[in-house]
């Protein structure tokens, strides 16, 4: 069924090959171009194009490996000179690329399918089309264009590996998408915090075996780093600066729906209300609403830096993370509670970083509706909560997709996505065993 559904789905991205594409599409252009045409040394030096490359080593491999292919259909769109180069060939190429590389999300979605036990087949059909049918993941990756599903699929590889007590293999899949986009980092606290309670202090406490299995981790972690930060540490530094560019402001140019949303707001108007009240505020004028990516500062309210958002979003996610230890050591001899804690608390990860983090984008959503799907074929609470979510959370992403044809299209994709979720999700708790994993 899963393949079945996997087909059905590739046939209806095929059909929006010719649609709109954002900006995007030329940054991961230019990305293949620098790839294939620069050496190694030069790939985060190279800054012909504004989109310069600003992604972690293994997704630059990634993105080497896909301009041997890109080659065969148009040359020229790896010349880096060949700013916002488009043919009809180009198009075909990184839009089928992107279809090609599902292959890792339904791999991760079959995977977290066959965790859920094997009498478990309604949870595990509704899983799939939550999943492979993401309204959000069709509207960001098919038609404004990134590979989010291809990171997503790692992302379930590793969460699948937790169900099925793979701890080791988990760490691998969690190492290897963070060397892919380092933003999932927001969501390593959960990882951390499962890793060491429930795999390497699990069961009566033994020194020495919880250091091996820590040293075990440790040298996954380190390995993998080492592999896809080792050839660029000549130039770790300049590597560091693109992953992190600070200077580009607290809120992305189309604003995530988030705290910083809110207060930006407040400061304009506060600052508008001070003003019309005779208050002097010098001849600073709020330039957060200008949709530029750039650092600004804050006139009214205090301004915010990047550590204030990593103190609010740590402070956020560690009443998660102390719930999740305890009931990890509550049931530390258990097997069906802590895998259903840690998605649950790789979520509020998300969710906290989403609300507080530093430069957040729109599509960091899709870091929390994604594994609640999981949550959502597992409790009814967890499935209210996800329909409410997801329906909310994709209408956010209206914005990219901003020209008029795509006003049906998009209104369309999210309608019958939250039908469907509605319709099954209903069906499946008044006859579903509630049995955890």
């Amino acid at each position: 069924m899963i393949w079945l559904i996997f087909i059905l789905i590739t046939c209806v991205k095929l059909l929006f090959i010719p649609a709109y594409r954002s900006t995007d599409f030329e940054v991961h252009r230019n990305w293949l171009a620098i790839t294939h045409s620069k050496p190694i040394y030069l790939w985060y030096f190279e800054n012909t194009s504004e989109w310069t490359l600003d992604y972690p080593p293994f997704f630059a491999w990634f993105e080497y490996l896909l301009s041997h292919i890109a080659k065969y259909f148009d040359q020229n769109m790896l010349n880096v000179k060949n700013l916002n180069y488009a043919s009809e060939m180009t198009i075909l190429f990184q839009r089928c690329s992107v279809i090609v590389m599902d292959i890792v999300l339904l791999f991760g979605t079959r995977e977290c399918c066959n965790s859920l036990g094997k009498n478990n087949s309604q949870p595990k059909t509704i899983l799939a089309v939550l999943i492979l049918c993401s309204a959000g993941l069709f509207m960001i990756d098919h038609i404004h264009f990134q590979y989010n599903g291809m990171l997503y699929g790692l992302l379930l590889l590793s969460i699948s590996c937790i169900m099925k007590e793979q701890y080791l293999m988990s760490a691998l899949w969690f190492s290897i998408l963070l060397n892919m986009k380092h933003l999932f980092a927001y969501v390593a606290p959960a990882y951390v915090v499962y890793m060491l309670g429930n795999y390497c202090l699990q069961g009566k406490f033994d020194a020495r075996k919880s250091l091996k299995r820590l040293s075990k981790l440790i040298f996954i972690g380190f390995t993998t780093c080492a592999i896809s930060f080792g050839p660029f540490y000549r130039q770790i530094s300049q590597v560091l600066s693109r992953l992190f560019p600070f200077k580009r402001g607290l809120c992305h140019a189309y604003w995530a729906p988030n705290f910083w949303a809110v207060y930006n707001v407040a400061d304009k108007v506060s600052t508008i209300g001070a003003k019309k009240f005779g208050f002097n505020i010098g001849n600073n004028t709020a330039t957060m609403t200008g949709g530029l990516v750039e650092d600004v500062n804050h006139i009214t309210l205090p301004t915010i830096t990047p550590p204030v958002t990593f103190f609010l979003t740590f402070l956020t996610v560690i009443p998660a993370l102390i719930k999740l230890w305890r009931m990890i050591r509550i049931n530390k001899t258990s097997t069906v509670v802590s895998p259903v804690q840690f998605i649950r608390c790789l979520v509020i990860c998300g969710a906290c970083s989403f609300l507080f983090g530093w430069h957040v984008h729109e599509k960091a959503i899709l870091m929390i509706i994604i594994p609640m799907s999981i949550l959502a074929v597992l409790e009814k609470e967890d499935a209210k909560a996800f329909l409410i979510l997801s329906t909310t959370g994709h209408y956010s992403l209206f914005p990219l997709l901003f020209t008029y044809e795509l006003l049906l299209p998009k209104a369309l994709i999210l309608i019958i996505y939250s039908t469907f979720a509605f319709k099954f999700l209903s069906e499946l708790f008044p006859s579903y065993n509630k049995n955890r994993l």
